[in-house]
């Protein structure tokens, strides 16, 4: 049960500080500035509940374990739980300091992501899939192959971390950058509209960025041992 609640304080701190600095202070901090906080919160999550429950905040970073056998369908399927209640719940106390303050959710949203019209660029919808599938691809391989090489524990949340970030430098003009299901789907749901008409793809193609990495280091970390 310990490990569940991690990811759901995880995942709230993650969707608190990262969207909310999107949401809140996105015009002071710029593109580099909200990766940071979307990076950072990584990194101190990882070395507080890294220990316990992996520190996984995310469902494509489940949906990767649960394919490379790190854990089983019982912890797959309750870590996806926590991780979506815990980003409601980020999402929730974002809402709240919002609309106790001068800032207008229309104006200034929750970090929500979205293409077409919502895209900073106007990214078509097949741009979005490809941009988050190669994105996700990316963050995964690399959560995949720090968490696999026990000599870089020491070092794992800080590369994480700035690997979330790096995705996020890219991402954020187009997409908004999600990489997280858990992320996208809890601002839409508050926001509805057009933001929820589009979650889907911020679901999907985090999850098919995430199964494509997990099956390609599976390919190459069994090529390295056969050597």
């Amino acid at each position: 049960m310990k490990k569940y609640v991690c990811e759901f304080i995880g995942t709230a701190v993650l969707v608190l500080f990262g969207c909310g600095s999107a949401a809140i202070a996105g015009g002071i901090l710029g593109t580099v500035g909200i990766a940071l906080a979307f990076g950072l919160s990584v990194v101190a999550m990882s070395y507080v509940i890294g220990n316990i429950s992996g520190c996984h905040v995310n469902p494509a970073v489940s949906l990767a374990m649960l394919i490379n056998k790190k854990m089983d369908a019982k912890d797959f399927i309750c870590y996806v739980i926590a991780q979506i209640l815990g980003a409601i719940a980020g999402i929730a106390i974002l809402y709240t300091i919002m609309i106790n303050s001068g800032l207008e959710i229309d104006v200034q949203g929750l970090g929500a992501n979205g293409f077409d019209t919502a895209s900073s660029v106007n990214l078509s919808m097949i741009g979005a899939i490809i941009t988050e599938v190669v994105l996700t691809f990316v963050f995964i391989f690399t959560v995949l192959g720090v968490t696999s090489d026990e000599k870089k524990s020491s070092v794992t949340g800080i590369v994480i971390g700035l690997a979330l970030a790096l995705v996020h430098i890219v991402g954020i003009p187009l997409t908004g950058t999600s990489v997280n299901p858990a992320r996208s789907l809890a601002p839409a749901l508050f926001l509805g509209g057009e933001a929820l008409e589009q979650v889907w793809v911020f679901i999907v193609a985090p999850l098919v960025g995430a199964a494509l990495a997990a099956v390609v280091y599976k390919f190459l970390a069994k090529k390295e041992e056969s050597k």
